[in-house]
């Protein structure tokens, strides 16, 4: 079973290292000539960030420590290349193509192998396990997968009555990706996180649990206000989206405060590898929490949706800092993958450069900076460190086979 989870691990790697490539692709069109469709490489990347690299990467961690002890290998490995074909179908569509007919075929098959995989978790799931704290996080984010599906299903509808110029049509197209990634991903991990600590014997106290899982969710419904701020709604949007951001930080200042407190006593077991990279998660989430309280403020929320560059900044920061470094180090403590010191800080070397310069050329559109000269090349040279520690992982994992 180890062995079939390693594989699928690194299959995740690969999807990993594509969208740095597509990523490096995309900044490298600033530059100079290069063949292709912009507008359809940036579908491919965001589809297979999404769906190839942090799907297969956190089912897999899902499979491994919740399902592992039921002989189910090969129930799943059905599901795993169903999933794997439809996602390999978008590779190879979405580049020559964009939305048509073929990569909306792919997707649409996608939405329903992950719908396959919410009904074999919960069918498979030992009943030791739902009494757990952590397999409550696991549940719910699996319900808010589902319910960020409710975005792509409802574009088919938008574009043959409203197109896709429509305030529906964005909107849509945000509900989906507010929860993946404030639904499906953050909370999903925080539930692997929780089952870690269980696992050390660490459990936070059920009335402590309770106030932090009520209001996380709470958080996660109402900062999806903030995805609609860009219209510039009446003021209770904006009251909404901040209500739900404080919520969520007091959420996760419960959390890290019950953590804090006996820090020495959770983390004595762990490599320092681990919580180097707790704290580096830390610090990056932290400034996501802050970063939705400031939004919800009408005068930052304009400067933000007018600003392509805030926008790439704010979501690269979740995906690269916040996900992506979990999704390795969760990877590489359950033994799936060999990650080291070295190659982790290659990539966040890489990650914080890019979000620098993404920054900084959008502090120069509003005017705060003076120009950088040659900023997009700068771009493009940070994009390529970040590919190189990317392939650096990937590489390792050659290395690294049994």
């Amino acid at each position: 079973m180890i062995r079939m989870l390693k594989k699928h691990s690194f299959i995740a790697v690969v999807y990993f290292c594509l969208i740095a490539l597509l990523g490096l692709g995309l900044r490298l069109f600033a530059v100079m000539d290069i063949p292709g469709t912009y507008k359809y490489i940036v579908h491919t990347h965001s589809h297979i960030a999404l769906l190839g690299w942090v799907y297969t990467a956190l089912t897999t961690l899902l499979y491994f420590t919740y399902l592992s002890s039921q002989a189910i290998d090969k129930k799943y490995r059905i599901l795993f290349w169903f999933t794997q074909a439809t996602i390999v179908g978008m590779l190879f569509t979405f580049p020559f193509t964009g939305y048509t007919l073929f990569s909306i075929i792919f997707s649409t098959l996608f939405l329903i192998a992950s719908y396959w995989f919410v009904y074999f978790f919960f069918k498979h799931c030992p009943e030791d396990l739902k009494k757990k704290a952590s397999y409550k996080l696991v549940r719910i984010s699996l319900w808010y997968m589902v319910i960020s599906s409710i975005g792509p299903w409802a574009l088919g509808i938008i574009m043959s009555n409203a197109g896709s110029g429509s305030a529906w049509y964005r909107n849509a197209i945000y509900f989906y990706l507010h929860f993946q990634y404030n639904g499906w991903f953050i909370v999903a991990l925080f539930g692997i996180f929780i089952y870690i600590l269980e696992k050390i014997g660490f459990s936070l106290p059920e009335h402590t649990f309770k106030k932090f899982y009520s209001l996380l969710n709470a958080g996660v419904i109402l900062t999806f206000f903030l995805s609609v701020l860009w219209m510039k709604p009446d003021w209770p949007f904006y009251l909404l989206a901040l209500i739900g951001g404080v919520l969520q930080f007091i959420a996760f200042g419960i959390f890290f405060r019950a953590i804090y407190s006996k820090a020495l006593e959770i983390f004595r077991s762990l490599s320092d590898l681990f919580r180097f990279s707790i704290r580096m998660v830390v610090f990056l989430f932290s400034v996501k929490l802050i970063a939705q309280i400031l939004g919800a403020f009408p005068v930052i929320s304009e400067v933000i949706f007018t600003n392509m560059d805030m926008i790439i900044s704010y979501i690269h920061w979740v995906f690269l800092g916040v996900v992506s470094t979990l999704l390795l180090i969760f990877l590489n403590y359950f033994e799936m993958l060999k990650l080291s010191r070295f190659q982790l800080n290659f990539y966040l070397v890489g990650f914080f450069l890019t979000e620098l310069f993404i920054f900084a050329r959008g502090l120069v559109n509003l005017e705060v900076v003076p120009a950088i000269a040659a900023v997009h090349w700068l771009i493009s040279l940070a994009s390529l460190v970040l590919c190189v520690g990317i392939a650096t992982i990937l590489a390792g994992q050659f290395l690294a086979k049994d």
